[in-house]
């Protein structure tokens, strides 16, 4: 358990260094949700804490990514973008012991939809409906930000970043031979999907905010009514291309033919199709829209990948053979997702 994992006294002590609440540190428990990163909820002098922090193991990026976490949920504090509100942080790998960085947030007062319904969205197909324009609603905001006047202009490398794609993550799918047993990827369509992305690249693109992994299960949402309460896990954040977390939520959106992420919602009904997400936020950005097939069929593209990475490592005992399996299947109804899209472009 986390709670125990964590040195309580060192926390306290750092926690007075920084001028917050005092007191012994109340009901520490873990949270679940995020596969990789921990998350510890605690009370303290009559306030609720959250502690995110890299996982265990750290991975050779983990403190990088808290600390830009860090740095972004600073400056969406001055916008409307839903997101937990940060508290304190702490980017010294010295504190906390193991080597971790850590923040502390505000806990977030939400669900999450793809591990269960409350009885208002679970009832209503209208809420459901609402729930969908919601999630984009709230990457709209997102990718509405300014990231150079929140303090973020120096984020990120947006000169290039959708040349960079596919070589980037072609070469991401490469690395996965280093896992003893593995024999390749066997991903049908992988050329031709690779080819067609290149070949019909967004001829410019308007730099900004890009979640990275947006979809239904990093969204909170308000128990009272179908809005997003907070976009949560921030590790994958960049300035890039904003209508890559659009395509993103598209290949993992629950309907027909998808690779979907919240099965619970899709058995439940009443949602928006693709066709509708994509007129919402056309209505909620002045994003051009005309090249979403490309931004759709590059996150089947890329999360494919990224789901094979598991597939490799469970040949070298390194995830368990049943997961390696499961995500391997995934990986494929992307690329098919994928290779459906272009056909239809």
């Amino acid at each position: 358990m986390s709670e125990e994992r964590i040195d309580l006294d060192v926390l306290a002590q750092w926690m007075d260094g920084e001028g917050l609440e005092s007191g012994p540190i109340e009901n520490a428990h873990q949270l679940a949700g995020g596969t990789q990163n921990v998350l510890l909820q605690f009370n303290r002098g009559g306030r609720s804490f959250v502690l995110r922090r890299g996982p265990w193991h750290l991975r050779p990026k983990s403190n990088d990514q808290l600390r830009r976490e860090m740095q972004v949920l600073a400056a969406l504090a001055s916008t409307d973008v839903p997101h937990p509100g940060l508290i304190a942080a702490c980017p010294d790998d010295d504190v906390l012991g193991g080597g971790a960085v850590f923040y502390l947030m505000e806990p977030v007062d939400g669900f999450n939809p793809t591990v269960s319904l409350p009885d208002l969205h679970a009832n209503d197909p209208a809420v459901r409906y609402s729930m969908g324009l919601s999630a984009v609603d709230a990457v709209a905001t997102l990718g509405a930000v300014d990231h150079k006047a929140v303090g973020l202009g120096d984020m990120g490398k947006p000169d290039g970043f959708l040349e960079r794609q596919v070589s980037r993550w072609l070469s991401e799918l490469d690395s996965y031979a280093k896992h003893d047993g593995y024999p390749g990827p066997d991903i049908p369509g992988l050329e031709a999907v690779a080819k067609w992305l290149e070949a019909n690249l967004p001829s410019t693109f308007r730099a900004g905010l890009s979640h990275g992994d947006y979809h239904l299960a990093n969204l909170m949402y308000r128990y009272d009514s179908p809005d997003v309460a907070a976009i949560v896990d921030w590790e994958m954040v960049t300035v890039g291309d904003p209508l890559l977390d659009l395509g993103w939520l598209l290949a993992t959106w629950p309907e027909p033919g998808s690779v979907a992420i919240g099965a619970n919602l899709a058995s439940a009904g009443g949602l928006p199709t693709s066709d509708e997400l994509v007129a919402r936020y056309a209505e909620r950005s002045s994003r051009d829209l005309s090249a979403v097939n490309w931004y759709e069929v590059m996150a089947c593209f890329k999360l494919g990948i990224v789901l094979e990475g598991t597939h490799a490592r469970a040949f070298a005992g390194k995830a368990p053979a049943a997961v390696g399996d499961l995500l391997h299947a995934s990986t494929l109804g992307l690329f098919a997702r994928a290779v459906n899209r272009i056909h239809a472009s």
